[in-house]
């Protein structure tokens, strides 16, 4: 009974380092990225509805949490100025193609929407 109370949440995953994202670059599948930031109150409040897309896509899109610390490159390469900022990208000619992004606090019905769209453009 004490177990189904205290079920385990279903969590993101987090990019450690470049290698990570190139990873998932190579999966051919739709991709979220949530770049955040230690100490980022906006962060915080997203990090639940983040980790609840993800469960909800797994398996159609991979949706993976940035840290700035780990992978500034990967800040850097998206020209990412605030966080939190989400981005979602589509496969595309053996590539990802940015299809939306947002900064700030985002609904989570606006996110899952984007996903699902970046899920059915890619089924095309």
């Amino acid at each position: 009974i004490y177990m189904s109370l205290f079920k385990k949440r279903f969590k993101a995953a987090q990019l450690k380092s470049m290698e990570d994202f190139d990873d998932i670059t190579a999966s051919g599948k739709p991709v979220m990225i949530d770049f955040f930031q230690h100490g980022c109150q906006p962060c915080r409040v997203m990090d639940g509805i983040v980790d609840e897309v993800a469960e909800e896509f797994d398996g159609d899109a991979i949706v993976v949490k940035a840290n700035l610390e780990n992978v500034p490159d990967l800040f850097y390469k998206f020209k990412v100025k605030s966080t939190p900022t989400f981005v979602v990208l589509n496969p595309q000619d053996g590539g990802l193609h940015q299809r939306w992004r947002h900064s700030g606090r985002v609904k989570k019905d606006v996110m899952t929407g984007q996903v699902e769209g970046a899920i059915e453009a890619f089924k095309e």
